[in-house]
């Protein structure tokens, strides 16, 4: 039988899975008004933990979907949450778990969680892949990871996570949270981000994995200037031809100019085969 103390889940925080539960109920509540579920969504959470924010996600949420990767909590969550006719647990890796299946052509999903910061990286660029079919996304982060999604060109944290990021997503950067308003605290400050995918890409790249490769390498040696980098993917003769300044660092190059780029070399047909 299922235990709970004080109708908690008497569950230690497990640094393997990243685990710091947030327990500050006005951020919780503070995340709740920024999502603001409404009637006829399909909300997914992902890593609910104890159930703190889920519990407030299941009242105001027709449909609740969570993914947690911790087997030793998905009975109590299960116990916890069973009376909502909506909810529904996968025991599940979020970096594997296929997001896309969820969605309905009419219910584009709304994701929300507080990720585990040793994965949060890998795990944005996997929901990147189903932006299409989300209407938006609400994460707790480290907050510089937040930074660099939100930096802009000339920024010390601009670089490839912001450029991919922005290139899917408007970015937000909503509000901060201090290490004790988990249990156990981390040793970051955090903060919560917003991702919202644009409907109409603003610079849709005809070569998307050569956007990739190029804004990857570019950003391999942040100091060294954008001829550089471009040494990798192009004969030199064709780097003189290209319609930017190659002599600019790739931190001063915005996400347009990138796209632009990515465009140039795709028609070139010039990157080598992985």
């Amino acid at each position: 039988m299922t235990k709970f103390i004080n109708g908690e889940a008497p569950h230690r925080a497990r640094k393997r899975f990243g685990q710091n539960f947030l327990v500050d109920q006005n951020v919780l509540d503070r995340i709740l008004r920024a999502v603001n579920p409404s009637a006829g969504q399909h909300l997914v959470e992902i890593g609910p933990g104890k159930g703190a924010l889920t519990s407030l996600l299941a009242e105001a949420a027709e449909r609740l979907t969570v993914i947690e990767l911790d087997r030793d909590l998905v009975p109590w969550l299960k116990v916890k949450f069973e009376r909502y006719p909506g909810f529904e647990l996968f025991q599940a890796d979020a970096l594997k778990f296929d997001f896309a299946a969820l969605a309905g052509e009419a219910e584009p999903l709304r994701i929300v969680g507080n990720l585990p910061y040793n994965i949060s990286t890998p795990l944005i660029f996997h929901l990147l892949a189903c932006a299409s079919q989300v209407q938006d996304m609400h994460f707790m982060l480290q907050k510089e990871v937040v930074q660099r999604m939100a930096a802009q060109p000339g920024d010390k944290a601009y670089g490839r996570l912001g450029i991919m990021v922005q290139y899917y997503c408007k970015v937000e950067n909503l509000f901060e949270v201090p290490p004790g308003a988990f249990a156990p605290a981390p040793k970051v400050d955090s903060a919560v981000v917003r991702l919202v995918p644009h409907q109409n890409l603003p610079y849709p790249a005809q070569h998307l994995k050569t956007l990739e490769k190029l804004v990857n390498v570019a950003f391999q040696q942040r100091r060294k200037t954008l001829r550089n980098a471009l040494k990798q993917l192009l004969p030199v003769e064709l780097i003189d031809e290209l319609p930017v300044d190659t002599g600019l660092r790739p931190e001063n190059i915005s996400l347009e100019t990138f796209v632009d780029l990515s465009n140039v070399i795709g028609d070139l047909d010039a990157l080598p085969e992985p």
